[in-house]
């Protein structure tokens, strides 16, 4: 049995763990509600816009070079996650996601890379060595210039051919306790599946041809932007149930911890009792 003074210390420390987990729960919570007011006040400015491409580009697939519909040989995988851990199994989720999208592929006689968004996503992909690009340190304070940058990149690579097909690997905010790892395709540019067939038909000035060519680039954007929001979402969510749970867990141990002192203070107590009654017994 561990010494009163070890079990003691044991239990300061637990509980100033304890401390700290409490504190970037509450941090976390109030991040949250900041990055999830923003999310979804941007997620229906996204559909709205995917349904407008839906409508304006009917009929026109394969005009348009980031529209061109070829044969697959060679697949991107942009893969968004935190810059920081301390959230459970939330950015591995997402990587366990991308890796078997990468099997699949790989199985269809596709080569694969990837291109990391985050942090995490490059720590765990790099070992692959098929990591085509890396965006790290840009999760904490990003903004839609971050996401132009990346929606440029991989439409340059889309173009000259480097790749033949663009997937947005990330996880969809459902609630605090659910973050849906979600696939997106992104390249080459295709109309909203399940889109509400329109009545009527766009009248474009300029030509329909001038605004697709311009609303293209936006679109991309504005999709890479959207699964930016959504993992810095999931990302507080799923750090603020860890950090909750961990506060649990400190108080579990400490619990127990307090038992065990007790024990140890209680044997303590007999060993001094016993001594002092051997001795007694041995002045008699």
């Amino acid at each position: 049995m561990p010494s009163l003074k070890e079990v003691k210390l044991k239990i300061v420390g637990v509980k100033k763990t304890a401390q700290i987990t409490k504190a970037m729960n509450m941090v976390a919570a109030a991040k949250l509600r900041g990055a999830q007011e923003k999310m979804e006040a941007f997620r229906p400015y996204a559909a709205k816009f995917a349904e407008t491409m839906q409508a304006v580009s009917s009929g026109m697939t394969g005009q348009f070079p980031l529209m061109e519909q070829r044969p697959v040989k060679k697949v991107a995988l942009v893969v968004f996650t935190s810059d920081r851990g301390l959230c459970g199994s939330f950015n591995s989720n997402i990587t366990k996601r991308a890796v078997q999208i990468a099997k699949e592929c790989v199985a269809a006689g596709q080569e694969v890379s990837y291109v990391c968004v985050g942090k995490k996503a490059d720590q765990a992909l790099k070992k692959t060595g098929a990591v085509r690009m890396s965006y790290p340190g840009i999760m904490g304070h990003f903004t839609m210039y971050d996401a132009r940058d990346i929606a440029k990149y991989v439409a340059d690579q889309f173009l000259n051919g480097t790749v033949d097909r663009v997937e947005l690997v990330y996880s969809r905010f459902q609630s605090i306790v659910m973050q849906t790892p979600t696939v997106v395709r992104l390249l080459p540019v295709q109309p909203v599946e399940n889109a509400p067939k329109m009545s009527g038909t766009y009248e474009c000035e300029p030509s329909q041809a001038e605004v697709i060519e311009t609303l293209q680039p936006l679109y991309l954007n504005v999709q890479v932007y959207h699964a930016m929001l959504e993992i810095n979402t999931c990302e507080n969510a799923a750090r603020m149930t860890a950090m909750d749970n961990a506060t649990s867990a400190c108080k579990d141990i400490v619990s127990n911890l307090t038992i065990l002192y007790n024990k140890a203070r209680q044997a303590a107590v007999t060993n001094e009792l016993m001594d002092i009654v051997g001795g007694a017994e041995a002045l008699r």
